[in-house]
C-alpha cells in the first residue's frame, strides 16, 4: 500500500479566476452559501479587522511549540497561496513572528492563517501583511519536531485540503472545498442581490421579517392562528 511522503510538494489548486472573484465577497456571503459550514472557530482572528485574505490553501501540520515545518513550507509556497497552520491551538509559544512573516510578503504568499499564537503584534500591523491566529505569546517556538505539509488538516474546528478555497476577513475564515468553490460563488452573486434587495427594502420602512411567524408557529412558540 503506498503512503503519501510528510511533504507533498504537486496538488491541484482552486484556479486564481476564482479566488479573484472570491476576494469580492465577505466571508460572511461565502460561509451562508456553503451551508453555514468551513467556518473556523472564532478564536482564529485577523491580527487587524482590515486584513483580508484569499487564496489557494498550503497546508502545515506541526507539533505544539515547534515551528520546524512552517519554516519548509514558507520555501516552498507558491506566490498566492495562503499558509494554512494546523498549530493544534497551543497558545503556550508563538510559531510564527516579524521575520518569518516579512519573508511571506516578500515571496508572494497571500497571507498566513494558523490556529496557534505568533507574536511582533505591532510590528505586525506596520508589515500591512494578513495574518490571522489564535493569540500571541512572546515565548519563542523549537524548530526540531517534524510534521507535514499539505496533508489534509483541521484548523479552527474546520477540515482543510491543500488546494481548496480560503477567505480570511474582519469576521473570521471560510474553507470552501476547491470542487464545490466555483458553484458557490454563482450562490454568493445571488445571495447578494438579495441583500441589498431587502436593505433597500428596510430603508423604505420594510423591518418586518416575513418568515418570523411561521418560523415560531413551527418551533411552538406561537399557536396557530395567533401573531406578535
Amino acid at each position: 500500500m503506498s503512503q503519501l511522503p510528510d511533504i507533498v510538494r504537486e496538488f491541484e489548486r482552486v484556479s486564481a479566476d476564482v479566488v479573484a472573484k472570491a476576494a469580492t465577497f465577505q466571508a460572511a456571503i461565502l460561509a451562508d452559501v456553503a451551508g453555514r459550514r468551513g467556518t473556523m472557530h472564532a478564536r482564529v482572528a485577523p491580527v487587524h479587522h482590515a486584513m483580508k485574505v484569499a487564496g489557494p490553501a498550503f497546508t502545515v501540520e506541526v507539533r505544539p511549540g515547534d515551528n520546524l515545518m512552517i519554516h519548509a513550507a514558507i520555501a516552498l509556497a507558491k506566490p498566492g497561496d495562503v499558509i494554512v497552520v494546523d498549530g493544534k491551538g497551543d497558545l503556550t509559544a508563538a510559531l510564527m513572528g516579524t521575520l518569518m512573516l516579512s519573508a511571506c510578503k516578500k515571496l508572494g504568499i497571500a497571507g498566513v492563517i494558523i490556529d496557534g499564537a505568533i507574536r511582533d503584534r505591532v510590528e505586525l500591523l506596520d508589515l500591512g501583511f494578513p495574518v490571522f491566529s489564535a493569540g500571541f505569546n512572546p515565548a519563542g517556538p523549537t524548530k526540531y519536531v517534524p510534521g507535514r505539509i499539505n496533508h489534509p488538516i483541521s484548523a479552527g474546528g474546520a477540515t482543510v485540503n491543500a488546494g481548496d478555497l480560503v477567505v480570511g476577513d474582519a469576521d473570521g475564515v471560510v474553507v470552501i472545498e476547491r470542487l464545490k468553490a466555483p458553484a458557490m460563488l454563482a450562490l454568493a452573486d445571488k445571495k447578494v442581490a438579495d441583500e441589498a434587495a431587502r436593505l433597500g427594502a428596510i430603508a423604505r420602512g420594510d423591518t418586518a421579517s416575513k418568515w418570523l411567524p411561521a418560523a415560531l408557529r413551527a418551533a411552538g412558540v406561537l399557536k396557530e392562528g395567533e401573531t406578535l
